[in-house]
């Protein structure tokens, strides 16, 4: 089946429906793309664009430029849709939140007739796709729909999420195999002709949208429970008074073995998050899900009992100074390296936490980032070198840009393994 849909619209321009929409359009494809942001839809249609990607800027401009993207704050007819939007949590026990897709949902329903294509891409619980189409339903009683009119529906429904590594999404758009469910083997169809426009991956057909969610909550839960047996081993080697690196380096050198590296924590909207949508659905079942993640959401606590050592240990070796006397630099705020992206990082929680410790103004050194989020106001954005006269240095993301860095004078807490 060829692709027919000349005219797509994608709801959310973030990290992964601008990119989307970007990649659609860059094949000539008419790409309405829609966010409640009004900041991000006017720099869009400058043909700029208001996250940190390699490469997006370019075809953005490029889009916007020859007539083929354009944003907007309210949806728009289209062929088909693509819904990109967050899937926050509710409350304190991580219990999903799709409030943001049912507002998207209940958006575009006014606008659907016979054909249209809805895809939800926004990383979700098992059962979210067919509560959207629930809500479509609902919303649209005079349309027919797959999970009451099976392949002879009017709208077609699928699951379909991204799988792409934030600095690589554009190259990964395209290379990645997809996993697509739809609630009909002819829903999948579409879905497949849709993305086949620019993904030169294998569009891969599941058997229906629920394995497709969970296949991608599967992806980002065995990712958290390596780095979770990384991050264990941390705190047993500190114990034991071993430098961690150099016990990873040496347990791989087994050929069946590959421990990954540990850092302050885990963050982003992805590894952070998905693995509780399991925990929330089968609770008695997924434990060894759930100590991952809170093995990995204890860390940044771990690592700032290493910052206040630092301090006592500091304060003891130059009794001309208090606590409150010390600065401090802090490397790295986002939650992985050589991105802008402080979503759920672990990087900015330890940094927050400093801040209101120390009532001197923290040092931070994040090259990706041009201010400071506003828990952080009373630091100062620097480069390296100013923050080298610090009386501590807490290294949390490896960024590109501190590779060679020497080690600075002074205590150091080093959470990734950076001046090892």
């Amino acid at each position: 089946m060829e692709n027919r849909f000349k005219r797509i619209s994608v709801i959310g321009l973030g990290y992964i429906g601008l990119p989307t929409a970007a990649m659609f359009a860059s094949r000539k494809i008419h790409v309405i793309g829609v966010d409640v942001n009004e900041v991000a839809v006017s720099t869009i249609n400058r043909g700029d664009i208001h996250i940190v990607e390699p490469d997006l800027d370019m075809i953005v401009h490029a889009a916007v430029q020859e007539g083929y993207l354009r944003a907007t704050t309210k949806p728009e007819p289209a062929e088909a849709f693509l819904i990109a939007v967050p899937t926050p949590f509710k409350g304190e026990n991580h219990e999903p939140d799709l409030s943001y897709i049912e507002a998207a949902s209940r958006a575009i329903a006014p606008l659907l007739v016979k054909g249209n294509l809805i895809i939800l891409e926004s990383t979700s619980p098992v059962g979210a796709t067919e509560a959207m189409a629930k809500w479509f339903a609902e919303a649209r009683p005079d349309l027919s729909f797959p999970q009451d009119a099976g392949e002879a529906s009017d709208i077609r429904i699928a699951y379909c999420p991204e799988r792409v590594l934030p600095g690589k999404v554009m190259q990964e758009l395209i290379i990645n195999d997809r996993v697509i469910g739809g609630l009909t083997p002819r829903c999948s169809a579409f879905a497949v002709a849709l993305y086949r426009s620019f993904v030169t991956g294998e569009c891969v057909v599941a058997s229906g949208p629920r394995v497709a969610e969970m296949a991608k909550l599967t992806e980002n839960s065995f990712r958290d429970v390596n780095i979770a047996f990384a991050n264990e081993l941390s705190l047993i080697a500190d114990k034991l008074d071993i430098n961690v690196w150099e016990l990873i380096a040496l347990a791989n050198r087994h050929p069946r073995v590959n421990i990954l590296q540990p850092g302050p924590g885990v963050g982003g909207h992805c590894i952070a998050v998905d693995p509780w949508f399991i925990v929330s659905k089968t609770p008695e079942l997924a434990r060894l899900v759930k100590t991952a993640r809170e093995v990995n959401d204890g860390k940044p606590d771990w690592v700032l009992q290493k910052v206040r050592e630092a301090i006592a240990d500091t304060v003891q070796d130059k009794p001309d100074k208090s606590a409150d006397d010390l600065t401090i630099a802090i490397y790295g705020l986002a939650f992985k390296p050589n991105i802008d992206d402080l979503r759920e990082s672990p990087a900015l929680e330890i940094a927050q936490a400093i801040a209101l410790d120390q009532p001197n103004p923290l040092f931070i050194v994040e090259p990706n980032i041009d201010a400071l989020p506003p828990k952080l106001s009373s630091a100062k954005l620097t480069d390296i070198a100013t923050a080298a006269g610090a009386d501590i240095h807490v290294m949390l993301v490896k960024h590109s840009a501190f590779a060679g860095m020497a080690q600075p004078e002074g205590a150091i807490v080093d959470a990734c393994g950076a001046w090892n």
